[in-house]
This record gives structure tokens, sequence and C-alpha cells, in this order.
């Protein structure tokens, strides 16, 4: 538990938990049967995706700028931030002005996926390559994350050509509601401003 609570510091150290509707990590952490994935549509100072895998206990986490993308062709900019706890799985609403990555947060996409490599996840995380199928609601099929040479803090996302590839119009413009609650940003942003009128 004492490594768990090392591999969240940063997180806790950059969030104000009475203000911050984010969930403060809980010291005994119920480990889900098959890892989750969630993508979470993030609308802060700049606009950006959160992609997150379960590893060993936490959410890896990627800022990814330009979104997902199911067209093999193209590779998109991950840049890797602080782990998250589970529990910001499943975390939609806003984050107050002021505070670290104000803005409203959405749940993009949530599910699980299977680990394709031979090795253990965290080994593939510090090796820098990894190859996973995804059992999302927007996302299936095979993605790869691989870390950039020149810096350990970026890496590039992209689809791997499958079934479920496709080169049409982006798919974060066809699917622009909550995975969870079908709401969009606006929405979310409306609902949590109402409640504190």
């Amino acid at each position: 538990m004492a490594t768990l609570i090392k591999k969240l510091t940063s997180y806790v150290k950059r969030r104000n938990f009475g203000k911050t509707t984010e969930p403060e990590p809980k010291t005994r952490v119920q480990r889900t049967k098959k890892p989750l994935f969630v993508i979470q549509e993030h609308h802060a100072s700049h606009l950006h995706w959160d992609l997150r895998l379960e590893i060993n206990g936490v959410l890896k986490s990627w800022a990814v700028p330009k979104g997902p993308s199911i067209n093999p062709n193209e590779k998109r900019l991950a840049i890797l931030t602080e782990d998250h706890p589970l529990e910001y799985a499943h975390f939609e609403g806003t984050i107050p002005e002021g505070l670290y990555g104000a803005g409203t947060v959405m749940v993009w996409d949530i599910g699980t996926y299977i680990n394709e490599k031979t090795i253990p996840m965290d080994q593939c995380f510090d090796e820098g390559r990894i190859e996973i199928t995804a059992k999302g609601k927007k996302l299936l099929g095979t993605f790869a994350l691989i870390r950039l040479k020149s810096s350990g803090e970026n890496w590039i996302f992209f689809k791997i050509n499958d079934a479920f590839a496709h080169t049409g119009t982006p798919i974060t413009k066809t699917h622009n509601k909550s995975a969870l609650t079908g709401r969009t940003v606006v929405q979310i942003a409306q609902e949590v401003k109402k409640s504190h009128e």
C-alpha cells in the first residue's frame, strides 16, 4: 500500500480536495478483474484527451492533444503525465478555475484491455513499448504506445491496422458524448454550474 501511495504523490500534491470534486485516492484499492482503460475529453486551457491505462493499481496517464484516432495512418503525440487513482476512471465534472487542470472533464470512452505482449504491462511501460487490444464502447481493436527515444515523457499513440481501423471522419467528431452518461461536455458543465447556484 505504501508503494501505491508513493505512486500517487504527484497526483495528490497537485490537487486541493476541498475545492475539486476529483477523487481522493483511497487507502485500499479494489483492483478490477480485467485492467481498465479510459479516455477523458478534457476542456482545460487547451483541449486534449487523457488516455489512462490501469497498470499495477494506478492509471498510467498520457495527455493526447489531438485525441485518439482509429486511422492507422495517423500517429498521435501522447505526453506522459502523473499517475491517477483507479477511481478517476469514472470522474466527470468541472475542475474549478485556478486549480490544476481547470476545466470540464467527460469520460469519452471506457472499457477494458488485453496486453498483447508476452511480458507484464509494467515491464512494457518500462521498455517504452505497449500494445493492447481495447474493448471499449468506442475504441475497439489493437493500439500501440511507443516512447520516443529523445524524451521519457513523449510517446506516440496509434491504431494498428485491423478490422476496427477506419480512415474516414475522425472518431472524436462522430462520437462526442459521454460513454458513461450520454451527456455532452456542455451539458456536464451546465449541470455542474446549476448545482453551485
